[in-house]
């Protein structure tokens, strides 16, 4: 369906009625909630949700550890809250170990967080739920929220929406006629709209770059600048994330030759899924998915590390908003 939604095929029109009964619903779920404060959960620290309107992937996770970062250099102490999609843990909520859990049970993209940037994570698909056991396990000043813009039982004080530059918004169209989760006109709504793969801002958005930063290797940790990879440029190309053309590109970007191997999102592997993978190219895979191979990975396997970047008009802006923030009760 991703195919056809940004594809603008036409025979999606048929799905209007459905479209337009969905559209009206969430519509009408998220005015409840703005004319009914009282259904809401406030955080007594500053909440910021970064999410999106679409269906597929469009860089959720690396402006979360982006944020996580920024936040962590400006002196603050954040936590962040995620579904856990497909997560299977003990109990509900859960606060990751980033030493002991693995990605089946905690789920790849909370994990990968919890590891890159060293902040408490919980994960519960009831988002009011999983804030207050952050709050209450780890000494944290500010929540970043990974998903949960359509949670609107949870307060925040700031909302980030991120959007694939190359695919924008498809055809416009909430589900089932287009990979919308709510109107288009939501857009508007938000503090901040973060295009990704935008090479500037506008005068409506900021773009995001995920800049390549190193090749790392799954068994040994050895961290190599792509520009110094001295390997067969020859690759096989391991992708299982919600937009993984975009992966393939960057690593063309980088001079690779693809033999390209896509998965489902968020996809479960096993040594028996790279079946299909040459044994003597070195595979390269997005970080997403290295985390859950580690434990049957060969000597030539690697992932990809990319950072996002911001622009400096993006970061005084989210500055000056967290700085109106009123600051937590002594």
């Amino acid at each position: 369906m991703l195919r056809a939604w940004y594809g603008r095929q036409r025979w999606l029109t048929a799905l209007r009625p459905l479209s337009a009964l969905y559209s009206l619903v969430v519509s009408r779920r998220r005015a409840s909630y703005i004319q009914d404060a009282s259904r809401v959960w406030q955080s007594p620290v500053p909440l910021i949700v970064v999410g999106n309107i679409t269906l597929g992937g469009t860089g959720k996770t690396p402006m979360c550890i982006w944020l996580l970062d920024h936040l962590k250099a400006q002196g603050m102490r954040p936590g962040l809250i995620s579904r856990g999609y497909g997560a299977s843990p003990q109990s509900i909520p859960w606060l990751l170990d980033p030493g002991s859990d693995d990605a089946v049970t905690v789920g790849d993209e909370p994990l990968l967080i919890a590891r890159r940037c060293q902040v408490p994570v919980v994960i519960d698909p009831d988002r009011p739920q999983a804030a207050r056991h952050l709050l209450a396990s780890a000494d944290v000043d500010i929540i970043i929220s990974d998903d949960g813009l359509q949670h609107y039982r949870l307060g925040r004080e700031l909302e980030i929406l991120l959007v694939d530059d190359a695919r924008g918004l498809g055809n416009g169209r909430c589900l089932p006629e287009g990979p919308l989760r709510e109107p288009a006109s939501r857009v508007e709504s938000v503090d901040f709209v973060v295009r990704n793969g935008a090479v500037s801002d506008s005068a409506t958005d900021y773009g995001m770059r995920l800049k390549p930063v190193a090749l790392v290797n799954l068994l040994s940790g050895e961290r190599i600048e792509p520009e110094n990879w001295q390997g067969s440029r020859q690759v096989s190309a391991v992708a299982g994330i919600g937009n993984p053309e975009r992966f393939f590109i960057g690593l063309e970007q980088l001079s690779f030759e693809l033999e390209r191997h896509v998965f489902s999102d968020h996809a479960h592997y096993s040594a028996a899924s790279f079946a299909d993978c040459d044994p003597h190219r070195p595979l390269i895979m997005t970080e997403k998915d290295a985390i859950k191979c580690s434990g049957f990975a060969r000597p030539n396997w690697w992932y990809l590390c990319v950072e996002a970047t911001m622009s400096d008009a993006f970061v005084s802006q989210l500055e000056q908003r967290i700085a109106s923030f009123s600051p937590p009760p002594a």
